[in-house]
């Protein structure tokens, strides 16, 4: 079970660089842009790309709310 742990843990912290190293990516091209509709534009889709996780996560929980109350109410 540690191991576990100790392995999820190092995985996550290395693929932590990757994301920072994009991000960096991201600003250094959006810095040297001339016009700010670039920027919109990868903001928006950054905005897009976000509202998923969340509502993956809201069903999810959602879904594990009624099952509990569910069964709670046919005890």
């Amino acid at each position: 079970m540690r191991t576990r742990i100790l392995l999820s843990a190092f995985l996550i912290l290395a693929l932590s660089f990757d994301a920072e190293a994009q991000c960096a990516m991201c600003r250094a091209v959006l810095e040297s842009g001339e016009s700010q509709s670039a920027a919109e534009g990868i903001n928006d889709g950054i905005l897009y790309l976000m509202i998923f996780p969340y509502l993956l996560m809201a069903g999810i929980a959602y879904f594990i709310w009624k099952s509990r109350k569910k069964t709670r109410t046919q005890e």
